[in-house]
């Protein structure tokens, strides 16, 4: 069991760390697109349309801007080979968001609808944690009981009994560590290549959604600027971020856990709610929607579960 889930954690470090977005840069500094506030993006996967983009790229010698196609042209077979991370995850969530775009006519649109297509595909693997989760909380007791049998005892031979014992209670309610932690390493690199496949298409940030918001815009150009339904795309991200984070950890918290929990809920709410303020419209979106879907998600899997008690 230790085997697999060493071998999940390092197939996870290899794509993570084989790409990732890369910034343009005026000497140590990011260049910002002071129409929007968005960090310009140096490894695109498409050419940006907008002159002012354009003349931003070529101002700082950035050439990629001649060597890729026009987002309407993107292919999965775009560009050089860079990473199996781009190959495997990057390129093939920002073709489907350009596809579904163009379909819908509206890339914030295409954003969300994906988003919450991936939240569908990842729903099984959800529900399973959810029931380990319970699974646990059933088994909390007798697990308490052998921390108090065991503990201050660390030679071989106790350390053994209590593996073993461990073990038993594990099979007894059906608890596979592993799965539990399955969602997670799935979920985690597939988040990251849909931001990572968000930040390298031009045209998603150089589109509108819908009240006059920009893509590309972050909510502090928009309110500097006079655009005060951005206060509404902040509020959304703090209370969705909220419900999210506290229905998983009803759902899976307890004892010693919920503690720990409340006080990481809160810590990364604050920390979201600063940074609302700088993520463009885009990624805001994604963010909004699918922590949306995990909170009837995760109301649904509940109630299918205590209708199994």
């Amino acid at each position: 069991m230790k085997a697999k889930l060493k071998v999940i954690t390092l197939l996870c470090i290899i794509l993570l760390s084989s790409g990732c977005t890369k910034y343009v840069k005026d000497g140590n500094k990011a260049v910002i697109y002071e129409e929007t506030g968005q960090t310009i993006t140096a490894n695109i996967l498409c050419k940006p349309e907008e002159p002012e983009l354009v003349e931003l790229y070529e101002k700082h010698n950035v050439e990629i801007i001649n060597q890729v196609p026009t987002c309407k042209d993107f292919k999965l077979g775009s560009g050089e080979y860079s990473s199996l991370w781009e190959s495997l995850l990057v390129k093939p969530l920002a073709y489907v968001i350009l596809k579904v775009g163009y379909l819908v006519k509206n890339m914030g649109l295409s954003v969300m609808i994906v988003g919450l297509l991936i939240r569908l595909i990842m729903l099984p693997f959800s529900r399973k944690s959810m029931l380990q989760s319970e699974n646990l909380k059933k088994a909390q007791p007798e697990i308490a009981k052998l921390e108090k049998k065991y503990k201050n005892k660390t030679d071989k031979e106790s350390l053994m009994m209590k593996s073993q014992e461990t073990m038993f209670i594990y099979k007894k309610y059906n608890i596979n560590p592993v799965s539990g932690c399955l969602l997670a390493f799935i979920q985690l690199p597939l988040f990251f290549a849909f931001l990572e496949a968000i930040n390298r298409v031009p045209a998603i940030f150089e589109g509108d959604f819908f009240f006059g918001m920009k893509l590309g815009m972050t909510p502090w150009v928009g309110i500097s600027n006079g655009q005060y339904i951005y206060i509404l795309l902040i509020a959304l991200i703090i209370l969705s971020t909220y419900f999210s984070f506290k229905k998983t950890m009803n759902s899976q918290a307890n004892g010693e856990m919920e503690k720990q929990m409340q006080f990481m809920m809160k810590f990364m709410i604050i920390m979201i709610s600063l940074a609302s303020f700088s993520l463009p419209t885009a990624i805001a979106l994604y963010w909004i929607v699918t922590n949306a879907f995990a909170v009837f998600q995760n109301i649904i899997i509940n109630k299918s579960l205590e209708k199994r008690k």
